[in-house]
């Protein structure tokens, strides 16, 4: 929890941590979060290096795919929403699944919103922006 190592971003640029099990899925979202201007703090293929990268601390927004090994998503986000240095991250989950993503209140109770795969990089980029309330980048 030292700020010592913490550089100020020129600009305080949002940051966002990124987790998807499969490659193509977190490049395309690697893509679309820097399309929307943000730092990405890390992009990762399982829920317990997203939970570490989002308490590292000073992350504004946590992408998680639901399906992951491990810890998948709605863990994670579970486990943000407890702690009280992480609760206020946003969380904005990904699923194949419509069913996944709105069974147990996944959506209401444990994120702030959610994307539907396949998705475009462009709406993924758009809804980053949206969450953090960043101008469009042109």
């Amino acid at each position: 929890m030292s700020e010592a190592g913490v550089e100020p971003v020129a600009g305080d640029r949002k940051r966002v941590v990124i987790a998807d099990d499969d490659a193509d899925i977190r490049g395309l979202m690697t893509i679309a979060a820097s399309r929307a201007g943000v730092d990405i703090v890390a992009a990762v293929d399982n829920g317990r290096d997203a939970l570490d990268a989002v308490r590292s601390g000073g992350v504004d927004l946590a992408v998680l795919d639901i399906s992951m090994p491990g810890l998948n998503g709605v863990e994670v986000a579970e486990a943000i929403r407890s702690d009280a240095l992480t609760k206020d991250t946003l969380i904005l989950m990904v699923s194949a699944s419509v069913q996944l993503l709105t069974d147990h209140g996944v959506v209401a109770d444990r994120s702030d919103s959610f994307i539907v795969k396949p998705f475009s990089p462009r709406l993924l980029s758009t809804r980053i922006r949206e969450m953090l309330d960043l101008e469009e980048r042109v």
